[in-house]
């Protein structure tokens, strides 16, 4: 097995990993640093290392007193399947300034089975949410 760290310490983070990932993913595609760094600055961030390598990252969005959204969730393909996005997600769900949250919320496209095993669900009265969504925001 891996040995994997967490850190929720925003100075330990690799912005070039992150925003290299980031800017070419379905969900982000294009992003500005600046506008990544300012999101990270306002986010509780999990950078997932393998030696001293990031080689994960997950950001919440919270205002850490009743609601969270999960996102920006990531492990680079070199690194996949080796259990690193169960202990990114361990190190998420444990931290101590997320506890006792009414709501935590996150999208995705394709990790279903990872988000059920820490309680996740899909939405059950999708009638009382809405969005405002952009997916183009970032492309010129």
């Amino acid at each position: 097995m891996t040995d994997f760290r967490v850190t929720s310490a925003l100075s330990d983070m690799n912005m070039s990993v992150i925003h290299g990932v980031l800017q070419h993913s379905y969900w982000a595609k294009g992003i500005p640093e600046a506008t990544l760094r300012r999101a990270l600055e306002n986010s509780l961030c999990f950078g997932l290392f393998c030696g001293n390598d990031q080689i994960g990252f997950a950001r919440m969005i919270t205002d850490k007193a009743t609601f969270a959204y999960l996102a920006d969730v990531f492990v680079l393909e070199s690194h996949r399947g080796q259990g690193g996005s169960k202990v990114l997600m361990q190190a998420v769900m444990a931290h101590p300034e997320l506890a006792g949250l009414r709501r935590m919320m996150l999208a995705t496209s394709d990790a279903h089975g990872l988000y059920r095993q820490f309680g996740f669900t899909d939405l059950g009265n999708t009638g009382i949410m809405m969005e405002i969504h952009r997916p183009n925001v970032y492309q010129p």
